[in-house]
């Protein structure tokens, strides 16, 4: 799968859900996930790289619309690691209207960048 390309600027494809669960699937390279329509706090899980074969530098972004915080983090937590300041394992957050990128670092690793705490 590729990203196309509109006047020279990459273009994605929107993803939107509506569930307070969401695991990443490899579908979901390039595309924006967009999560939200749905007043409960959520959480986007990351599974092992046995499980779903991400290339290392791959970059999934995700918005939250939804007005409860969306919560990353890793499907297997001391298999895969999930970062977002330094090297110390996070499930960081992201509130209503601001975004994200989970960039893929290592076979297990993830770094999540963005608009987190």
């Amino acid at each position: 799968m590729t990203a196309a390309a509109a006047n020279g600027l990459v273009t994605y494809t929107i993803n939107s859900q509506t569930g307070t669960t969401y695991t990443l699937a490899t579908t979901d390279q390039y595309q924006v996930l967009v999560i939200g329509s749905n007043a409960a706090a959520k959480t986007f899980s990351i599974p092992t790289n046995a499980v779903t074969p991400f290339a290392v530098g791959s970059a999934i972004s995700i918005l939250n619309t939804g007005t409860a915080a969306l919560t990353i983090q890793a499907v297997t937590s001391g298999t895969t690691t999930v970062t977002s300041a330094g090297t110390v394992s996070a499930a960081p957050t992201v509130a209503q209207y601001k975004a994200a990128v989970c960039i893929k670092t290592g076979t297990d690793t993830w770094t999540v960048v963005g608009a987190v705490s």
